[in-house]
């Protein structure tokens, strides 16, 4: 298994990309995420109709980069929340069933339905609508605290 994560937005600031690498480094080699960016769609305007089209580009672009073995987890406001612990046990799962995971990303408009329907299953980190960049790094280090409890090191503490 591995983990891969399809972000939309171009190279993000220094101080997501440090971070994002410092969680993404502390983790084993199997389970260090690969990141991928998608490009923004042109926004003409601030109409919905330019943010429902760029949205659906995007989300094409999103499309083409999951295999159809792969698990898609979709990260969404509406998903469901899960605990450290549940997202360790989930890992647990993904690895015994040796799937590669995609977490994906939206923009700052959010996934597109065909995404939210490609997903095996929606995430949502917080009810607060977060930066798509900050995002990834949330993501990175939830990752690597659930393989902290997993691997019986000291860093998650209840």
């Amino acid at each position: 298994m591995r983990i891969h994560i399809v972000a939309v937005g171009q190279r993000a600031p220094a101080w997501v990309q440090a971070g994002f690498e410092h969680y993404a480094q502390r983790l084993p080699a199997a389970l260090r995420p690969r990141l991928q960016h998608i490009p923004l769609a042109r926004r003409a305007d601030k109409s919905t109709r330019s943010s429902q089209r760029a949205r659906d580009e995007e989300g094409q672009r999103i499309l083409k980069r999951l295999p159809l073995a792969a698990h898609v987890v979709a990260l969404h406001v509406a998903g469901t929340g899960w605990s450290t612990r549940q997202l360790c046990e989930r890992v647990k799962l993904w690895q015994r069933a040796g799937r590669d995971v995609y977490f994906v990303i939206g923009g700052p408009d959010g996934l597109s339905g065909a995404c939210l329907e490609r997903a095996d299953e929606l995430w949502s980190l917080s009810a607060l609508t977060l930066p798509h960049a900050l995002v990834r790094v949330v993501l990175a280090e939830a990752l690597y605290r659930a393989w902290s409890i997993d691997a019986g090191h000291p860093y998650h503490r209840e």
